[in-house]
């Protein structure tokens, strides 16, 4: 199962794994079609499309499917307690990880930060 979102979906460990094997740059929005989610997707989207950030991979997963368990235990989001986590990978380790709404300034200065051109 997948969020109705309009961003590519990540539906399993194991395509979570491949993915920041694979792609330098990732930002995985882990969450449900809830309040605070709504916002990151839409804000991901946006950034997807504007052309700033080709050099980054966005993806959303389910976080209540079982997969979603290699984010919700990482040892960056032990103490989240709001969703969604937003996990920030760079050549496959996590660099950042936040919990909650953020806003777009939030996550492109997240964005910058971690993942200059």
């Amino acid at each position: 199962m997948v969020l109705p979102t309009n961003l590519k979906h990540v539906a399993t460990a194991q395509e979570l794994t491949d993915l920041i094997n694979e792609k330098e740059n990732v930002m995985v929005c882990a969450g449900r079609m809830g309040p605070m989610c709504l916002p990151v997707y839409d804000s991901m989207k946006t950034l997807e499309e504007s052309g700033d950030y080709d050099h980054i991979e966005f993806r959303d997963m389910l976080f209540d499917s079982p997969e979603a368990a290699i984010i919700r235990n990482l040892p960056e989001c032990r103490s989240f307690m709001g969703l969604p986590f937003n996990v920030y990978y760079k050549n496959g380790k996590v660099v950042k990880a936040t919990t909650s709404i953020q806003s777009m300034d939030m996550i492109t200065l997240i964005l910058d930060s971690e993942f200059a051109k």
